[in-house]
């Protein structure tokens, strides 16, 4: 070992070596940085390699490799990866919901861990931690995300088995809870306090429409009068805008493009049909507009924007329509991509016929009408 000592005034320990009958110069570091004890440690070690047959110069290349390699294959790194290859397949609201939960409850526990080092009983120690604050069903979708990441992983070549399989029933089974929903007999006093609602008049119109055309609350809230066509009694909600990222059309019934009339005239110079009532005409009305709403009159815990699906859904069986019919009109998922791209507008004449049939039943309740529903339909049918 010596200090080589440059024109310019440098100083650098080297170490001098032969291995396999060529000599060579291992660099220790720059003098006074690494001091003499330090460049003297690195040299017994640098010789301990070289008497293995290993060539020091070879094996920190090799070293400084690994630490990259690791650094650039953290589950971090790999999950911001897999989100970003499939953010195109959700929206916007989904997909931001997705980085949030893996920010808070994974990254920092396993972010920068090298994914190949994450052990099952890595994850599981990580997601205990969700359970432990009574987050059961988080703690489930958790899984599910660190599930897809482990596999896009897989898949990549990062990793060769994917730790999150091995916790296939590992978690605690959360209680499912339904969407508060009404029955039958409780829809005449509900759209009789809906009709008489005394607060903000969008917010009445967004109830009626919400329980005339039961789709999701945030589909509602965020329409835009472009997707309407009021003279056809047609509402198209684009892919981009819909949880299973597929257009989904609304045939609307009389009464709810009546409604939707009303709403064009304080609203029509809005690209949105439900502005945000705070001046900011670019954003449309808060999740919790149209649920405090439903608390105010007096529905809390018994009623949700999102229980209407469930009420229209069991009601318009018991009148005899058929289940498929009444499924794509949900804009539930259908599994086979071929038959979902077929089935986009399918039974559009025979929905436009059940969503009249379903406002003309909300309108006899809300009149009182002693309404069978077993004979409604045939009722509405022969008028």
């Amino acid at each position: 070992m010596y200090l080589h000592v440059t024109p310019n005034g440098g100083k650098y320990w080297r170490l001098a070596y032969r291995l396999f009958g060529k000599q060579k110069i291992f660099a220790l570091g720059v003098y006074p940085q690494v001091s003499l004890a330090e460049a003297r440690q690195m040299r017994d070690e640098a010789k301990k390699l070289i008497k293995q047959g290993i060539d020091p110069v070879v094996e920190r290349k090799q070293t400084s490799r690994r630490k990259y390699d690791e650094q650039a294959t953290t589950f971090e790194l790999i999950a911001r990866d897999w989100h970003r290859t499939k953010q195109s397949s959700w929206t916007e609201s989904h997909a931001k919901k997705i980085m949030n939960s893996l920010e808070a409850d994974i990254f920092p526990k396993l972010g920068d861990r090298p994914i190949a080092a994450i052990s099952a009983p890595d994850l599981l120690a990580a997601l205990r931690v969700i359970e432990s604050r009574g987050a059961l069903e988080i703690a489930g979708r958790v899984l599910q995300r660190c599930n897809a990441v482990f596999r896009y992983a897989v898949a990549t070549g990062r990793i060769t088995a994917n730790p999150a399989a091995e916790l296939r029933g590992a978690l605690k089974t959360p209680e499912r809870k339904h969407h508060a929903a009404l029955s039958h007999a409780e829809l005449p006093a509900f759209m009789s306090h809906v009709d008489g609602y005394d607060g903000d008049f969008q917010t009445r119109i967004g109830l009626q429409l919400l329980a005339h055309t039961f789709v999701r609350t945030g589909e509602l809230r965020a329409a835009r009068w472009a997707e309407f066509n009021l003279e056809l009694g047609e509402w198209r909600i684009p892919a981009e805008r819909m949880k299973m990222r597929d257009e989904h059309i609304v045939p609307l019934s009389r009464q709810s493009v009546a409604l939707l009339r009303q709403l064009e005239c304080i609203n029509g110079d809005s690209e949105l049909v439900f502005p945000s009532g705070n001046g900011r005409r670019d954003k449309c009305i808060s999740e919790n507009t149209l649920l405090y709403a439903l608390y105010r009159m007096g529905y809390h815990s018994r009623a949700t924007g999102h229980g209407f699906r469930a009420t229209a859904s069991t009601i318009l069986n018991e009148m005899g329509f058929h289940p498929d019919w009444i499924e794509r009109q949900l804009a539930h998922a259908e599994r086979n991509k071929v038959r979902a791209a077929y089935n986009r507008a399918q039974y559009l004449s025979e929905r436009k016929q059940m969503m009249q049939v379903w406002s003309d039943y909300l309108d006899a309740v809300s009149r009182g009408e002693n309404v069978v529903l077993s004979e409604f339909r045939q009722k509405r049918s022969e008028n």
